[in-house]
């Protein structure tokens, strides 16, 4: 399979690496600061695009991969508001796109671990919930699209919580001077850190919680790959769910 990888930085270097691994041919690598030059035609010659670039070029690097009708796939976070446009651009363009927030495996477990704990929860009241997540100092955007995703998840599965929030948002998060329908939310940058995320149940007398701990790009990089092999030859929009089948 001929694989383009719009974004290649740190993340491009290890799905390359995976890709060569097993058996497939980057065609095409593009810088972020590069991507706004290159040209639906040029993305012919791949079978497939691999997207990881940045917030203000994703959006426009998927509609050139529409117009070029290739099927492409995404783990660039922080332009979800655009969400259903591009779907919607997607399927107008008989292509296909493919997004996850996280294509590690073992994330996407942990959203639904993290699910089935938020159904079991919510019939103890006397138990709050929060989110924290901490990644490196060069990610963008903040929370995280994982700790969206896994704030989500408990949102649609609690009858307590209404919405997430970052902590910054409340007065005084330790004495609890907020509105308890909101589910908190703490973000942190430092140094290297891959991707770390926890969440917490706790009361006055214990607490409950689960952690996911990436050690390194790899597993993103696999998940990545495994997805582009998945969505080849196929037209509609896609997620890990549909890969995993859960």
């Amino acid at each position: 399979m001929n694989i383009a990888l719009l974004g290649y930085g740190k993340m491009g270097h290890e799905i390359e690496k995976i890709a060569l691994k097993r058996g497939h041919n980057v065609v095409l690598k593009i810088d972020v600061d590069k991507s706004k030059k290159i040209s639906s035609n040029e993305l012919k010659q791949a079978d497939v695009v691999i997207e990881f670039s940045t917030p203000d070029s994703a959006v426009d690097n998927y509609l050139k991969c529409f117009e070029a009708q290739l099927p492409v796939v995404s783990g660039t976070t922080g332009w979800l508001e655009h969400r259903s446009m591009i779907e919607n651009k997607c399927i107008e363009s008989n292509s296909a796109f493919f997004y996850a927030s996280n294509f590690s495996l073992g994330v996407n477990v942990f959203f639904e671990l993290n699910k089935r704990l938020a159904s079991l929860m919510k019939q103890f009241s006397n138990y709050d919930v929060d989110l924290e997540e901490t990644h490196h100092i060069h990610k963008l955007d903040a929370p995280s699209g994982t700790a969206i995703s896994l704030a989500e998840g408990i949102i649609e599965n609690s009858d307590s919580k209404q919405e997430w929030a970052l902590e910054s948002s409340f007065e005084k998060f330790v004495e609890k001077k907020y509105d308890d329908s909101k589910l908190a939310v703490r973000s942190f940058r430092k140094g290297e850190v891959p991707g770390t995320h926890s969440i917490r149940y706790f009361s006055e007398v214990d607490e409950i919680k689960i952690t996911h701990e990436a050690y390194g790009r790899q597993g993103f990089a696999l998940g990545a790959v495994i997805a582009a092999e998945f969505l080849r030859d196929k037209k509609g929009v896609f997620s890990m769910n549909d890969l995993l089948k859960f």
